[in-house]
């Protein structure tokens, strides 16, 4: 299995090129986007972001965090394998504002129960 990490280079360059767009330092851009000029500082010398810094950046950035990923070693070309489906419905049902935490549960408890119904019938 691959090794995934950040591409820092990327995702600094990306940064950069937000930053000559706007005509505005470093600093004016850690506030604009909301994370800490030392964090930006990090990544120009190749250092990680923190899970908080980079999730922030990439929603101000507003592209895919996909697209700062590289994949160590050899992928395995023949894992086809589909995501688990309550893994990708979690972060949807909970970023709805008009569902409550247990409405969120419910729906988590409910759905699950009819995927494993669906799995035993085969």
């Amino acid at each position: 299995m691959a090794k995934t990490t950040i591409n820092t280079a990327a995702l600094h360059s990306a940064l950069d090129a937000a930053r000559q767009e706007r005509q505005i330092s470093w600093r004016a851009l850690a506030g604009e986007i909301g994370v800490s000029p030392s964090l930006l500082s990090r990544l120009g010398n190749g250092l990680k972001p923190d899970t908080d810094g980079f999730a922030t950046i990439i929603a101000w950035l507003r592209l895919p965090a996909e697209d700062f990923f590289e994949h160590e070693g050899e992928r395995d070309a023949n894992d086809d394998r589909e995501p688990d489906l309550m893994a990708q419905l979690a972060p949807l049902l909970r970023a709805r504002k008009d569902l409550s935490e247990t409405d969120v549960k419910y729906l988590q408890q409910v759905i699950g129960a009819t995927i494993e119904r669906a799995r035993a019938q085969g």
